[in-house]
């Protein structure tokens, strides 16, 4: 929501134009992606831009590590309501360290390392952001991590969970196992007793699949996954997470079991090169799955949708869930998988690497080139 779900937007303002520096003088430049028009890969463009201090409510963060979804390359393209006019500053989470203060704050310092969610704007050296938008990080997590959980984590726990109410001995079905919210995913049924995880990637992801906790991965690329999971559960399976659209949710629901919950929450088969693909966009609109009351009670199925870019104002509802990861975190129960790591000059390999579907886990982008140990690290 990896490849990535496409509503995978956070909640937020939109972005605002920093106040001037207290005291006058001239505002601090800092080096900003922004998208500048609507296309390939290209669109996307390092710019300088001039910050000021936070305004009443915000803190100003040294931005360390932000994270790439799908969501962002959607927008590229012109596929993301939600963006504000161009030209815009693209990125929906981030990690940093606090380094001012605004009016009205009491519970950030500066020196706080904190993970930061907005609808927009973050990937830039320096964000002013509303201070009920940073979550403090917790001890021993790296600023790459920090800028991997937040998005990823809180779709993957909330639709497994508060719509999929996944409970002992049950079966699920993950597409794109291997994404930023399919290893998301997997990590968070690890903490329930005995579920059986099913889940698609291509073959070379299989290995790290197995390792995960997947039981049965599936090459989508060369399988029938519906016909693979029947030979394995003829009944089929308690849940599917479909970040797909189109004809593939109308699979997953036919491949619920009595009881079974669908929760779809993204459009991902929209995305299928550089640029807007109208054929691809008409596809997956006319295979869109439709169901109605009277038929769901025949069928004794659930049908859930899920975005967290439409949970703007719930504000408690989103703390909850990340107080719950981070807890999760802290006692080594899920750990975010780092892909890779791009400094913002190579903005365009990053998102070739989640867009052809390369990672194996969340790609990351840093306003400066990693340390080569770092890399290593990573690699």
């Amino acid at each position: 929501m990896s490849a990535e779900p496409a509503p995978a937007a956070a909640a937020a303002v939109p972005e605002q134009t920093p106040e001037p520096p207290a005291g006058g003088g001239e505002p601090a430049e800092h080096r900003a992606l922004v998208l500048t028009g609507f296309g390939g890969y290209e669109k996307v463009k390092v710019q300088t831009r001039r910050g000021g201090g936070p305004r009443p409510g915000e803190v100003s963060v040294r931005v360390r590590a932000c994270g790439l979804n799908f969501a962002d390359l959607l927008g590229r393209q012109g596929l993301y309501d939600r963006l504000p006019p161009l030209p815009v500053c693209p990125g929906m989470e981030c990690a940093g360290t606090v380094c001012a203060l605004g009016d009205d704050v009491r519970d950030r310092q500066v020196g706080d390392k904190v993970m930061v969610l907005a609808r927009s704007g973050l990937w830039q050296e320096v964000v002013n952001v509303p201070a009920v938008q940073t979550f403090l990080m917790p001890e021993g997590m790296s600023f790459e991590e920090g800028a991997a959980l937040l998005i990823n984590y809180i779709t993957a726990y909330m639709i497994l969970f508060d719509f999929g109410n996944l409970r002992p001995n049950q079966s699920i079905l993950i597409h794109m196992a291997a994404g930023g919210v399919g290893t998301a995913a997997i990590q968070l049924c690890k903490t329930v007793e005995n579920v059986t995880i099913f889940g698609t990637a291509s073959a070379s992801k299989h290995d790290f699949l197995k390792e995960s906790g997947v039981a049965h991965p599936i090459d989508y690329r060369t399988m029938d996954y519906a016909e693979e999971v029947r030979k394995i559960s003829p009944k089929g399976v308690d849940i599917v997470l479909d970040p797909l659209g189109g004809s593939d949710t109308t699979k997953a629901f036919h491949l619920l079991k009595p009881m079974g919950k669908l929760i779809t929450y993204g459009v991902a088969n929209v995305l299928t090169g550089q640029k807007k693909n109208l054929m691809a966009m008409a596809k997956t609109w006319w295979n869109q799955f439709s169901i109605n009351a009277l038929q769901l009670l025949h069928h004794n199925k659930a049908v859930c949708g899920y975005y967290l870019g439409s949970m703007e104002e719930e504000v408690e509802l989103i703390g909850g869930v990340v107080a719950k990861l981070i807890n999760l975190y802290s006692q080594g129960k899920i750990k975010p998988k780092i892909d890779s790591v791009w400094p913002f000059d190579q903005v365009a390999d990053a998102m070739r690497q989640m867009q052809e579907k390369k990672n194996v886990g969340k790609v990351i982008l840093v306003p400066e080139a990693p340390k080569e140990e770092t890399k290593k690290e990573e690699n």
